[in-house]
């Protein structure tokens, strides 16, 4: 059986720095997809900038951890449902269409009283919702580590060329999802996850990456190609 990747960038809109650095490991290397944070500082930005780039996927990255972000009770189902479906509407108006896919800030979709709220919304709205449907999702590409206090430490290694190849080999058959937070450190990131994003960037575009995924002949797509049944990219 064939095996199917899409390599999406969270955070997109988050920063200029974000954003120069999806869109370069879109161009240059094996990105296909990346999730718009639509009230983030830089979402406009993002969305000026991907314009040009008419193969790249833009999906809705639902937030309401960041630190510009009001406070919103996760136990209110109906605050969220409003919630999401403002961004929702908000993402069609800033992009002119809607979002391929759906995710969220911090993984907060996959927490138990929310994972019914965007299973259904995902399915009313036709959009694959991650680690809810047939698309496997690999998180194992990420920098950072967190303890019983939800404090992070960095682990590189996770985010190397060797574990990404590893990653790879181990890929199961069907289509996986597989997240990255790519981008340069710009004044503006007011993240702690920072140095991270560079070292995912040149990972990325590492040419034993490409060279391996040819080898092992993984087909890389895109949420459209998948929701379209064309599992090809040019």
């Amino acid at each position: 059986m064939t095996k199917f990747l899409i390599i999406n960038a969270d955070d997109f809109g988050h920063s200029q720095g974000i954003n120069r650095g999806i869109i370069a490991a879109h161009i240059q290397g094996v990105l296909s997809s990346t999730s718009l944070m639509v009230d983030a500082p830089s979402a406009i930005a993002a969305t000026h900038a991907v314009k040009q780039h008419p193969r790249l996927c833009v999906g809705l990255h639902f937030d309401v951890t960041s630190a510009y972000k009001s406070p919103l009770d996760l136990n209110d189902l109906g605050s969220v449902a409003s919630e999401l479906q403002r961004q929702y509407m908000y993402f069609c108006d800033l992009m002119g269409r809607e979002p391929t896919h759906i995710d969220s800030h911090h993984h907060v979709h996959l927490r138990d009283p929310l994972k019914p709220l965007f299973l259904d919304w995902g399915s009313d709205h036709h959009l694959p919702v991650r680690g809810l449907g047939q698309i496997q999702f690999n998180g194992g590409f990420y920098g950072q580590r967190y303890d019983e206090h939800w404090n992070p430490h960095p682990v590189p290694e996770w985010i190397s060329v060797e574990n990404l190849e590893k990653l790879l080999r181990n890929l199961s058959d069907g289509t996986t999802e597989l997240a990255c937070h790519p981008g340069f450190v710009t004044d503006d990131l007011d993240s702690s996850y920072r140095s991270e994003r560079e070292v995912e960037l040149t990972t990325l575009l590492n040419d034993r990456i490409v060279a391996l995924i040819r080898a092992l002949d993984i087909q890389l797509v895109n949420f459209a190609d998948v929701s379209s049944g064309h599992r090809t990219v040019e």
